[in-house]
């Protein structure tokens, strides 16, 4: 009587179905061949924990097995070849799918299984972030959001409109969504914002060497940037000093 061949655990609950792989990475070449062959160069060897040892694989495409010892007769060998970025592979490709699925080094490094559920269920994360962050956007006032944009767009926010700072809010908010929030829930930002507008409006004056920052109107010294550190990120840390928060009023009065 032969001998019936077992299913090593992996393959327990293995689904057949057809599945579709991605090159991983944002940087796709239009075609990418990987290993399908166990080789000294690229080893392609899968530890079988049941029986304690090393099973060679390969890719045959008359063989309905990724497994050497499981392959009987004369094998034909094929590529595995992934253009423009994708590799489909049909539910009657066996063979091909349990060898990319379940055993090949590179899943996961070099490339990935396309999960629908998992798809789903981040694609229902980032819609969820983006509404939280819409929401929050909605609700900032104009100062918050200009000192949001500052950090994404620079200087050029000193020159929009109180309507385009909105708009251009909640276009962040929705791409960056993750981002937003964060910068939303600083208030180190709009400190160093306000420090920003307050060296634009000439209250204060940043050195040439951006190692300290002086009253514009008389140059007596406020503060000394810390070696290393941005100098507004400093100048925000030092409002939330005794000394910082009396000029920090002292520059709200004359921003007003």
């Amino acid at each position: 009587m032969a001998k019936t061949k077992e299913i090593p655990s992996v393959e327990q609950g293995w689904e057949i179905k057809d599945r579709t792989y991605f090159v991983a990475g944002k940087h796709k070449p239009l075609t990418l061949r990987i290993p399908s062959k166990h080789s000294r160069k690229f080893p392609m060897l899968w530890f079988d924990t049941e029986t304690n040892t090393q099973r060679e694989l390969r890719y045959a495409t008359n063989m309905s097995s990724p497994f050497k010892d499981e392959q009987t007769g004369e094998a034909t060998l094929g590529t595995i070849l992934f253009k423009d970025g994708a590799l489909f592979v049909p539910k009657q490709n066996q063979a091909l799918q349990k060898l990319l699925s379940l055993y090949h080094p590179l899943k996961d490094k070099r490339y990935t299984e396309y999960d629908a559920v998992e798809q789903a269920e981040d694609e229902l994360d980032i819609m969820e972030l983006q509404i939280d962050a819409l929401n929050a956007a909605r609700s900032v006032d104009v100062d918050q959001a200009e000192a949001i944009l500052r950090v994404e767009i620079g200087s050029k926010v000193s020159n929009m409109s109180s309507k385009e700072i909105k708009r251009d809010l909640l276009i962040f908010a929705r791409r960056n969504p993750r981002l937003f929030l964060e910068l939303a829930n600083d208030d180190n930002v709009q400190l160093r914002n306000f420090a920003i507008r307050a060296a634009e409006a000439k209250i204060i004056r940043l050195s040439d060497d951006q190692r300290s920052f002086t009253w514009a109107s008389n140059g007596a010294k406020l503060m000394s940037v810390p070696f290393d550190e941005n100098p507004y990120s400093a100048m925000a840390a030092f409002f939330k000093t005794d000394e910082g928060v009396e000029v920090f009023k002292s520059i709200e009065k004359k921003l007003k």
